[in-house]
């Protein structure tokens, strides 16, 4: 009988594995770490170089002694990986001095590719060819030599499908976003207080927006056919804020407005609710609308009332604060929400709003907010359930406020269901 001597010695498993997995465990580890598997013998020699992902970090380098990475180095190796046919670019540019070329916008191999910057560094945008490119994000970068730096952008990515541009600086004061394929759009503007000239939209087939920006001065077009779900950020300029009045309109956003009007989720900053008042002839019909959330963050509320007229099938409200500035409208009908005139708004009364929610409900103003609250339940008559989202670490208090609304309720909005809860659970 012969006994199986059992192998017991140490197994390098990993090893055996193929090439191509080793790459790809290489590819979750740091650059400086899988470099040092090089080390382990000839077959690891330069497989960390072929992971599919590569992560340079120079904050290592950046030590009271350190002199960090050659700006020229930097643009040396994005250049080199572009030729070499790379498919996902992330560039966090912080080195000073580097100002990346403008060959970032030329490869026909990336799908997708993200820059950013922690301070603003500069782009020209010369030529534009992406082919491939299906998502696209810019943040905290000068575009320049461009007559439109936004339209050239979108016109070389010809199957691109979210463009993100948050904080990107141009002198130039035109802005058109036309794609064919864009399907998410997020537009963040800060142009120094100052109007644009023209802003237009060409996207059919754009589900998501997200934009923020100063009122322009015309909008050429506006074309949102497909838009379902929308945050809107517009504002005055502070010229404008300064001589906005109920006599003349100092902007006209009627006509982007008029693009969006299709969109079934809304929300508007309090921003927002400004332009509406002081630029704004008559708000359009939203048909479509059936959630629109409103921040208030203490402005005036006159352009409340013919907002939520013309929401004909709004079915969710929601207000994020309830910070009312008294304005004299207030003493209109239907100039406002609140009961200072001493008569219900027409459009609380005939709301077909079913769910009303109120967020960052809070100490300051307590009993104004209470009394508002109140209104809604007694003249909003489609209304099956509030929820309040209380900002306070005491239990009593939230227990108080919602046996408070439940008794008044009881008479006022009895098919009501009232529910007052943490804050914290938005979080």
């Amino acid at each position: 009988m012969t006994s199986k001597k059992m192998d017991i010695g140490p197994k390098d498993i990993i090893s055996n594995l193929p090439e191509a997995l080793i790459c790809h465990i290489l590819s979750f580890l740091p650059i400086e770490d899988s470099a040092l598997t090089s080390v382990l013998s000839k077959r690891w020699r330069y497989l960390f170089a072929f992971t599919p992902y590569l992560v340079f970090d120079d904050s290592m380098f950046l030590r009271p002694c350190g002199h960090g990475v050659v700006p020229d180095y930097v643009t040396s190796w994005v250049l080199n990986v572009l030729e070499r046919g790379v498919l996902d670019l992330d560039l966090h540019v912080t080195v000073y001095g580097v100002r990346l070329p403008s060959k970032v916008f030329v490869s026909k191999s990336l799908v997708s590719l993200r820059i950013e910057s922690g301070n603003v560094r500069g782009i020209d945008v010369d030529d534009v060819f992406l082919p491939k490119l299906k998502y696209l994000y810019i943040n905290t970068i000068m575009l320049g030599k461009a007559d439109d730096c936004f339209e050239k952008l979108t016109a070389g990515c010809h199957v691109l499908e979210e463009l993100v541009l948050n904080n990107v600086y141009s002198n130039i004061w035109n802005r058109s976003v036309s794609s064919k394929t864009l399907k998410r759009l997020t537009l963040w503007c800060i142009d120094y207080d100052k109007n644009p000239d023209s802003v237009s939209f060409d996207t059919p087939n754009l589900v998501y927006l997200k934009y923020s920006d100063y009122v322009a001065r015309k909008y050429p077009k506006v074309n949102f056919r497909s838009l379902v779900d929308a945050t809107i950020d517009l504002a005055m300029t502070s010229d404008q804020d300064a001589h906005a009045s109920y006599e003349a309109l100092v902007g006209n956003a009627k006509d982007f407005l008029m693009g969006i009007c299709n969109v079934q989720i809304l929300y508007l900053s309090a921003n927002t609710l400004g332009v509406l008042t002081f630029c704004c002839e008559s708000i359009p019909v939203f048909n479509n609308l059936i959630h629109l959330t409103i921040e208030t963050r203490n402005v005036g509320w006159e352009s409340l009332p013919p907002l939520l007229k013309n929401c004909p099938n709004l079915e969710t409200l929601v207000f994020q604060g309830l910070r009312h500035r008294y304005t004299i409208k207030c003493g209109d009908v239907d100039g406002c929400l609140c009961k200072y005139s001493g008569e219900i708004s027409s459009c609380l009364s005939l709301s077909p709003v079913k769910v009303l929610k109120i967020l960052r409900f809070d100490e300051y103003g307590i009993e104004n907010q209470i009394e508002l609250i109140k209104l809604f339940l007694e003249t909003m008559p489609c209304l099956e359930q509030l929820t309040i989202y209380y900002d306070t670490p005491i239990d009593d208090a939230l227990i108080q406020v919602s046996s408070h609304l439940k008794n008044f309720a009881r008479e006022a909005s009895p098919n009501c269901e009232i529910q007052v809860i943490h804050d914290d659970v938005l979080s």
